[in-house]
């Protein structure tokens, strides 16, 4: 398959090519995607879906489109070709757009980065559903006769692509990826309906979590949402929780893309090696850890990856820019996205960064929210656990944290031993000090 790929890739390009385009880069890709749930013991969605592409940018006299196309058929693709070279010639010039020297695409490593899992494919219809129904059967037994809905299920996916360009440019990836999990709706006091889940992910089929211990997870996060109640407004030190520490991130990272530099509106522009946050801080963009969701050779304008410091003890060190914003802003490129991103966990689990701030508040889930990326404010609604004594006392809901990026992680003083595996974002607990909750 891949070499039919990269013939057909090479026949796009010529073809390209011959109907006028100064240069082009092809992507070709192959995903089977299955989806099993179940609800009230039974199965409740069966899908499965097998997709093509062919996606195919175009550089014309400084002017510059991105189309794609299901239909590999040639008769058809060259009509497609023919169309999107004649609609680029419409659209408006912009000098910086091209394609990348061939000089930047040296250094390419060669290595497994262990994203493809062929015993995926061979996964069968009947463990699929066993898995499934594992997952909802846990989940109801942990939830007993709190339980008003379970979803429990399981998907997975096999992709593979071929890419090239017009400057010599040539990559190829296969991945899988399989997800289990469950929803689950418990009974509260009076009409209050809460929803909880968990979900995790692998590469490998060998890392699944057991089904059993998925389901009765979901449970516990669920039950862990009953009796939650608004407290009053209070300062106090709060610690987010592993599988949610990218609802912070995302905000702070908004401020590193080279776009956002270029058009001002980022908060971290003229940043560089200046403090951000506190010295516990230390982030970086990891595109070769075996089986990691982010793992990749080439990024989207085919440059080698390569580990790269964003954030090195409170110190921004990198901004994330691309090909063509490093032209408008005059700068060499980075990359124009991120692989695996890596926060330097902490020594302490959860439970003693508990013990050792006395009282404060876990928070598990977020809700909603907003944050500028020309300004750093935020604001977002939270859930979690009020803890005293290093003991969780009382779960809360419908409160607030609001802040600005460059204050608020300045206050983080801890980190735990629990980056979350389960993401492209490996996130451990963070504890924050002094932050003003707001409630009643």
């Amino acid at each position: 398959m891949k070499g039919e790929m990269k013939e057909l890739c090479k026949w796009v390009i010529d073809t390209a090519r011959k109907q006028g385009a100064s240069d082009c880069r092809v992507r070709m890709s192959r995903n089977r995607s299955v989806e099993i749930t179940y609800r009230d013991r039974k199965p409740d969605v069966i899908k499965e879906a097998v997709t093509r592409n062919i996606g195919l940018t175009l550089y014309l006299d400084n002017r510059y489109s991105d189309q794609s196309t299901p239909d590999l058929r040639k008769p058809e693709l060259e009509k497609f070709i023919e169309r999107a070279v004649r609609n680029t010639k419409f659209v408006e010039e912009d000098p910086y757009r091209s394609i990348p020297e061939p000089a930047y695409y040296e250094g390419k490593k060669d290595i497994d980065l262990q994203i493809y899992d062929g015993n995926m494919a061979a996964l069968s219809p009947e463990k699929r559903h066993k898995i499934a129904k594992e997952i909802e059967d846990a989940c109801l037994d942990e939830g007993g006769d709190r339980v008003v809905s379970v979803e429990g299920g399981i998907s997975d996916d096999s992709w593979e692509e071929v890419v090239m360009n017009s400057q010599g440019f040539e990559g190829s990836n296969r991945a899988t990826s399989c997800w289990t999990g469950a929803s689950m709706t418990a009974r509260d006091e009076g009409d209050r309906r809460p929803n909880g889940y968990h979900w995790v992910g692998c590469r490998q089929m060998e890392d699944v979590p057991s089904a059993r211990d998925t389901g009765k997870m979901a449970a516990i996060k669920t039950l862990d949402l009953l009796g939650a109640k608004k407290l009053p407004t209070e300062t106090l030190p709060i610690i987010v929780e592993n599988r949610v520490g990218r609802n912070v991130v995302w905000g702070l990272l908004s401020g590193f893309y080279g776009g956002n530099i270029q058009q001002k509106r980022s908060f971290l522009a003229g940043m560089k090696g200046k403090m951000i946050a506190s010295n516990k801080l230390s982030l970086q963009d990891n595109p070769f850890i075996p089986r990691g969701f982010g793992s990749r050779l080439y990024d989207g304008d085919g440059l080698p990856t390569k580990p790269m410091m964003l954030v090195n003890e409170g110190r921004l060190e990198n901004y994330l820019i691309d090909w063509y914003y490093s032209r408008k802003l005059n700068c060499e490129p980075t990359t124009g996205g991120t692989s695996n991103l890596v926060i330097q966990p902490g020594q302490q689990p959860v439970s003693d960064l508990m013990k050792n701030l006395g009282r404060g508040i876990l928070i598990t889930g977020f809700i909603g929210g907003n944050s500028n990326e020309a300004t750093g404010d935020f604001s977002v609604g939270i859930i979690g656990k009020l803890f005293e004594n290093g003991q969780p006392v009382q779960s809360i809901a419908e409160m607030n944290i609001a802040g600005n990026h460059l204050t608020f992680w300045k206050k983080l003083i801890a980190l735990g031993n629990d980056p979350w595996k389960y993401s492209n974002w490996l996130t451990p607990s963070m504890v924050f000090e002094d932050v003003v909750v707001s409630g009643v």
